[in-house]
């Protein structure tokens, strides 16, 4: 019988067991008579026998093998996770099978049914779907479908499901921003970006008007500017901001890139950044660093982000108990983008 093209199947035969036997006894299974395993180890050192990994996957429970769908993976802020993901699954033992979504419903629900017939260990899903402040009724019937099988962990929510979530503490991250923003003396603040219907951005909507209330600042609703998580988004709300009889003297984005949105149409009306207006976004990506004058940020600690998604689904597969909600810290990274107000 010639070494190349031996076969579990082979040694089951020579060793008078079955496949699922030789599989035991290659995993290292208790559930195999000490005669039977050393019939099976001394076949296997025989023909020096090294099993195909994908054979080995479809004889094994788990095929370490964790399936991540990412809304955009141009966005530094999934291109981060996703990163960070990889090398904690990596670290695990686990390979990871990436899929970008674009947030649209059709490639979500197509790459589940992907990740689902090549028998992933568990599912990943960073931002679309998940991200809506009201689940889509028949996303949450076939998310539970799969989850029978196979745990979904988010890092934003579904109504309705088990799924475990890890996700940003947007309120805090709020804070953070908002409240430096006060130190500075600015109470003219405006949000650019986002949609409300988004529950992240809903959420840091929400703990904006608690902080303005909280501090006895009005609210200005036309300092509220939901255009999309883009460069183009930021651009555009930019401009409309620009375009106000009262401009704001700071402008929070929603996130890193939008930011340079904003900062491109501040810029277009002959205003700096921070000597008239005050700029501060969300993520911390290493975009703020490509600003000039660097952007002042909320991050996370992407290594921990990547580490518990990674592990809560690789323990969700394993029938571990897991948290249901898990949040991640965020921190402000004070930069040059933010200035007192102008008294």
């Amino acid at each position: 019988m010639s070494e190349k093209n031996i076969t579990i199947y082979d040694i089951a035969k020579e060793a008078g067991v079955s496949a699922a036997t030789v599989s035991r006894v290659m995993s290292g299974n208790a559930n195999v008579s000490s005669e039977k395993k050393e019939r099976v180890n001394n076949i296997i050192i025989k023909y020096n026998f090294k099993p195909n990994i994908l054979a080995k996957g479809l004889t094994q429970t788990s095929r370490q093998l964790i399936g991540i769908i990412a809304a955009d993976i141009e966005n530094p802020f999934y291109a981060a996770i996703t990163a960070s993901c990889s090398n904690a699954a990596e670290k695990a033992g686990f390979t990871v099978m990436m899929c970008n979504s674009g947030a649209d419903y059709d490639n979500q629900v197509k790459q589940l049914d992907k990740l689902c017939q090549q028998r992933v260990d568990a599912i990943i899903q960073l931002g679309g779907l998940p991200d809506e402040l009201v689940s889509d009724s028949s996303y949450v019937k076939l998310v539970n479908k799969i989850s029978e099988t196979i745990p979904i962990v988010v890092t934003g929510k579904i109504d309705g499901s088990s799924c475990r979530r890890v996700c940003i503490d947007e309120e805090k991250a709020v804070s953070l921003i908002v409240e430096h923003l006060l130190s500075l003396g600015h109470k003219k603040i405006a949000l650019a970006g986002g949609r409300l219907d988004v529950t992240s951005t809903y959420e840091k909507y929400q703990k904006y008007l608690e902080i303005l209330q909280k501090h006895s600042i009005e609210f200005r609703p036309e300092y509220i500017i939901q255009t999309g998580y883009t460069f183009e988004a930021g651009c555009k709300a930019g401009k409309k901001l620009m375009n106000l009889k009262e401009l704001p003297t700071a402008i929070i984005a929603v996130n890193d890139i939008a930011a340079a949105g904003v900062s491109r149409a501040v810029h277009e009306t002959g205003l700096s950044i921070p000597g008239d207006i005050s700029l501060a976004s969300y993520d911390n990506t290493f975009i703020c660093s490509l600003f000039m004058p660097q952007l002042t940020s909320v991050g996370y600690d992407y290594a921990v982000f990547g580490e518990t998604l990674v592990n809560t689904a690789i323990k969700a597969s394993q029938k571990e108990d897991t948290p249901l909600i898990q949040k991640i810290e965020p921190k402000l990274f004070i930069r040059e983008s933010c200035a007192k107000a102008k008294s």
